[in-house]
């Protein structure tokens, strides 16, 4: 494994059904209405849009998705990641106790030239980045889908 390659797996639980949840997943346009580190959204084309995020690191990454796969029956979401990192993100959608569990893998290789000459020694900082986005993106999850407080 290359220093500057890096992989996530995160797994959030939200009391709201898999439907919304699932829903408002999709809707990439609307990412920065709930998720604070999304700072932009444009989209490309059906199946691609441009976001630019930025976290606690004083950095913004540039990352265009292409819609890899989108079955709402199964509960499977998949993006092809290119730009600032290349690379995948899926997520696992599933009903558990009347709730939603979202299963989050990513695989990607930071390509921006700032992160793969820093990735030797700014790995950790980068990896506490990342978290720090995530829990930040669930918690603007519950809030979109109206989930109790608790979740």
């Amino acid at each position: 494994m290359r220093l500057n390659d890096y992989r996530f797996r995160d797994t959030w639980l939200v009391g709201a059904p898999v439907r919304p949840v699932f829903a408002t997943l999709v809707d990439l346009g609307a990412y920065p209405e709930w998720w604070p580190d999304v700072r932009s959204v444009r989209q490309v084309d059906e199946q691609t849009a441009e976001l630019v995020c930025r976290a606690r690191l004083p950095y913004s990454l540039t990352i265009t998705m292409t819609r890899a796969e989108e079955n709402e029956r199964d509960g499977r979401l998949r993006v092809d990641l290119h730009g600032d990192l290349e690379g995948s993100l899926g997520c696992l959608l599933s009903a558990q106790d009347g709730a939603t569990r979202l299963d989050i893998t990513q695989h990607v290789v930071a390509a921006k030239p700032l992160l793969r000459r820093l990735s030797p020694v700014a790995a950790p900082l980068f990896r506490a980045n990342h978290a720090l986005m995530m829990r930040r993106g669930r918690r603007g999850l519950v809030r979109r889908v109206g989930a109790p407080a608790g979740n």
